[in-house]
């Protein structure tokens, strides 16, 4: 890291308006390039797009209809236990590795990128109005560093300028009220800064200190984009200047590099 990165004393966070639905087809590389031109002013060197997961899904296609899904024994127990749709349940579970905690209405696994979260991601706010059979859940990304690096890459080929891309969702947290937006996905920065070494102000070193630089901005830009019927899928984050000036060498890239090891996790 490059100890001479002094973190601004202002950050300007720009909710992006006039992002249409999103489907398999769309381009979102030109759909965001044209919302950051209408809404920043075009793309900056070292701004930070922070997009919504379910528009990323979307433009995926990690869509199921609970029609097409035939429940497991297991998924019917826990959907007993837990007052869920069976075939919802059996969606969570194809997308976990463990099931870690059972509650009404929750399941809290570990899914298959890694991450502890609620129902696996799986969620119906925002994807269709059908009811009944027809209803559909949207997914995770399958990786969302991949989605954040391929999306980053399309928006430098299309715009010439390097940026970095956050993708958010909102999770809950082990000792805490509430959801906060989180990075699932990242590139073009260092996801978690490594700040050891550095020295405070009474020049003491460091020996502790790593900043989830990814999950602050994307809970800054859920701020602006809001969790309902905003329609602000997206946000600019103007102002963090040097970002690869906070990368270490060999240390690890996106956001997977925020999930804590098995071994260190005192709530699994």
């Amino acid at each position: 890291m490059n100890s001479a990165f002094v973190p601004p004393p202002r950050l300007e966070v720009i909710a992006l308006e006039g992002i249409p639905e999103i489907g398999p087809a769309a381009d979102l590389a030109a759909l965001l390039a044209l919302a950051c031109e209408r809404g920043g002013g075009g793309l900056c060197a070292d701004d930070v797009l922070v997009v919504a997961q379910k528009i990323i899904s979307k433009s995926e296609g990690r869509r199921r209809r609970l029609r097409d899904v035939v429940p497991s024994t297991r998924a019917r127990e826990l959907g007993a236990a837990t007052g869920k749709d069976p075939r919802l349940v059996e969606v969570v579970l194809a997308e976990s590795v463990r099931v870690l905690r059972v509650g009404p209405e929750v399941i809290i696994v570990e899914d298959r990128r890694g991450l502890v979260l609620a129902n696996a991601g799986v969620d119906q706010s925002n994807v269709g109005t059908e009811e009944g059979p027809d209803a559909e859940v949207l997914l995770l990304p399958i990786d969302p560093d991949a989605s954040a690096a391929r999306l980053r890459d399309a928006l430098e080929a299309r715009t010439g300028v390097a940026i970095a891309v956050v993708i958010s969702d909102s999770l809950g947290r082990a000792w805490r009220l509430g959801t906060v937006g989180h990075a699932i996905g990242a590139a073009g920065l260092p996801a978690l800064v490594d700040w050891r070494g550095r020295r405070d102000r009474q020049d003491r070193s460091l020996r502790h200190t790593e900043t989830a630089l990814a999950d602050s901005l994307a809970a800054a830009a859920v701020l602006v984009m809001g969790e309902a019927a905003e329609g602000r899928p997206a946000a600019l984050v103007r102002g963090l200047k040097g970002l690869r000036d906070l990368e270490r060498p060999g240390a690890p890239r996106g956001a997977s590099a925020l999930q804590r090891p098995p071994g260190k996790d005192l709530f699994r």
